[in-house]
């Protein structure tokens, strides 16, 4: 069992930052990628950023790159996503996830491997 506590959401301006951190706990030692998701009113979920826990590879929704950066603290087990350049269309519930003990090639898409989820964190930014 993995658990995974999300936060860090809140509201901004468009244009400003936030940070979103992702603390996992328990059974992380199988862990193979740790992930950003997110779903806005009336939209699919989708991938926002992935990092590869074994070689910290990452990977970004063309929608974020540039303006999103995924980072891991092994040492803290937290996984944190910092946004920058907010858009009001960044505006969605944020989840972090985790594959733990499943492999994938396409982290970013193949949302069906991420076995935990947090809870979500509310990210409204305001035009």
């Amino acid at each position: 069992q993995v658990q995974l506590v999300e936060s860090g959401g809140g509201s901004v301006q468009a244009g400003g930052s936030l940070r979103l951190s992702c603390a996992a706990s328990g059974y992380t030692y199988n862990v193979y990628f740790m992930g950003w998701f997110r779903q806005a009113p009336g939209k699919e979920r989708e991938g926002v950023a992935t990092i590869n826990t074994r070689s910290s590879i990452t990977a970004y929704a063309d929608s974020v790159k540039g303006r999103f950066t995924i980072s891991r603290d092994n040492a803290k087990n937290t996984v944190n996503l910092q946004m920058n350049s907010l858009k009001p269309e960044d505006t969605a519930i944020y989840y972090c996830a985790a594959a733990v003990g499943q492999w994938t090639r396409n982290p970013l898409a193949e949302s069906h491997v991420y076995n935990y989820w947090g809870q979500g964190t509310q990210v409204t930014v305001s035009s």
